[in-house]
């Protein structure tokens, strides 16, 4: 960092406000905290000129928001940044329209100031904006043209939350949206485990039941007589225990949303019970005789290969196309590796104060990386639970070893799988691997050098993005003067090939 630059800072938060005067002191600049918008109107008139500007921003038609945009008519705006939490997108979007373009998402870290001096130091410095997912179509998040500075996240009922950070969410927001004046069934498609339950809720949300009650059903949960009463309600001794009339979910759900969930699971028979509701949006309680007439908007949800299981004659070909007039097809985690940093930061954010007392709340580097090697196959599931785990064992190294003991034996059953010839290409393949990445790192580590570590120089120099030269930095362990630690590291794991071959 340049270490040499004047700081004004109006932020009402006092631990925020004491984190970033610790931060920017630590590194060698000059910090003046303003105690209100008067105090910092007063030093701004008087001819102070700082380098950087920081405030928060108090809720919209507040007090004090009066007296923000007043000051924001008077300050650098070029050179003001704000602080804001990632759910804020309302507040994000007010700070836009008053011309602020740069913000600093909470929790910050040295890396983010590093980051905001480095812009603050390009000689094409300017405003850059991308339009989030819930003001445009689009579909895009706030960010600079080269990375997406935060991801999108969106806040739902019970805990829940939606997040996108990856083209494939995106574009998966932007399809929710464009269902949310569309009241037709939507067939959500997936493996086990990534979202697709979140994905309902968020169509729920969008629409316009959206005031109505959202109830679920596992079909996979229930054999066929209890799925049937679960469904649509039982009258009075219609069978052993049934003490009383009960409605069913379909009922509860009148005017509102009703996700079948795992509806790949529910047997031939009950399917056609299910495309009779869903053509004439009537059905009969278990063991009744009077028909009820309900308006409810279903969502089905399933796991399954589709094509196989109509194909196979296991779910039936009306009944899908009843089901999908809408289908969204929900990528695996693997796909979108770029959310899984976000994913953990969000998790360990939300996790129950009790089992993280005291927890930093960032993963070491190497755990990240292994994080975001590793193939996840339980999806978001599997990822909360490792991450629940880490925090509740305390100990960074027997979370990547556990990680990197998933990793080798993944790669290990396709190592076994494929045979001796495979095995040859394999090692052949790993040494062509180390010495490509030990020349990428070495590429690296000289245009940071050259550039004097203005990583947004270098990174224009290499001709990738600046979001990728910092995962790479991370990934090779890249320092100023130093190789890094990839180097001792490739030629370890080059070794210990040449003795398993």
């Amino acid at each position: 960092m340049n270490p040499f630059l004047l700081v004004l800072t109006l932020i009402q938060n006092p631990e925020t406000r004491l984190q970033i005067k610790t931060l920017f002191v630590s590194a060698g600049h000059r910090v003046i905290e303003a105690n209100g918008c008067p105090q910092a109107q007063l030093l701004l008139s008087n001819r102070l000129d700082p380098d950087v500007l920081i405030v928060d921003f108090p809720p919209k038609n507040s007090y004090e928001s009066a007296q923000y945009r007043e000051l924001l008519r008077v300050a650098p705006v070029d050179r003001t940044w704000m602080v804001i939490a990632r759910s804020e997108h309302g507040l994000r979007q007010e700070a836009i329209e008053l011309g602020v373009r740069r913000f600093l998402t909470m929790p910050i870290t040295l890396d983010d100031l590093d980051t905001m001096v480095d812009d603050l130091n390009r000689p094409d410095a300017q405003d850059e904006l991308v339009d989030e997912p819930a003001g445009s179509a689009s579909a895009k998040s706030y960010g600079s043209r080269e990375a997406v500075s935060a991801p999108y996240i969106e806040e739902l009922a019970e805990g829940s939350f939606f997040l996108s950070a990856s083209p494939k969410m995106l574009e998966i927001y932007r399809q929710v949206k464009l269902l949310a004046d569309a009241d037709v069934n939507v067939l959500i498609l997936g493996e086990s485990g990534t979202g697709k339950e979140i994905i309902a809720r968020l169509i729920h949300k969008h629409s316009q039941r959206s005031q109505r009650r959202f109830l679920k059903v596992n079909c996979a949960a229930l054999p066929a007589d209890l799925l049937e009463s679960e469904l649509f309600g039982h009258k009075q001794g219609a069978f052993t225990g049934a003490i009383k009339d009960r409605p069913g979910k379909f009922e509860q759900a009148n005017g509102g949303t009703l996700l079948l969930d795992e509806i790949g699971e529910m047997g031939v028979q009950m399917q056609a019970k299910l495309l009779h509701v869903l053509q004439d949006g009537q059905f009969t309680r278990l063991g009744g005789q009077e028909s009820t007439t309900v308006d409810v908007r279903v969502l089905a949800a399933t796991n399954i290969q589709m094509d196989s299981a109509l194909l196979e004659k296991t779910f039936r070909e009306d009944l899908y196309y009843r089901l999908s007039v809408f289908t969204l097809n929900i990528p695996p985690l693997r796909e979108r590796r770029d959310e899984i940093p976000y994913l953990i930061d969000e998790t360990m954010r939300r996790a129950p104060t009790g089992i993280k007392n005291g927890l930093n709340s960032k993963f070491p580097s190497p755990l990240l990386d292994a994080a975001l090697r590793y193939d996840w196959p339980g999806n978001l599931r599997e990822l909360h639970n490792f991450v629940m785990r880490a925090i509740i064992i305390r100990d960074p190294d027997a979370a990547l070893r556990e990680l990197e003991a998933k990793i080798a034996r993944t790669k290990g059953n396709a190592y076994l799988a494929s045979g001796d010839e495979f095995s040859h290409r394999s090692g052949m393949k790993s040494v062509v691997r180390d010495v490509k990445e030990r020349t990428e790192a070495k590429m690296i580590q000289d245009a940071l050098e050259v550039s004097g570590w203005n990583r947004r120089h270098a990174a224009r120099s290499l001709n990738i993005s600046y979001r990728a030269l910092l995962y790479k930095i991370q990934q090779h362990r890249l320092t100023p003067g130093g190789g890094g630690a990839f180097q001792e590291q490739s030629h370890i794991s080059y070794t210990a090939q040449r003795n398993r071959s």
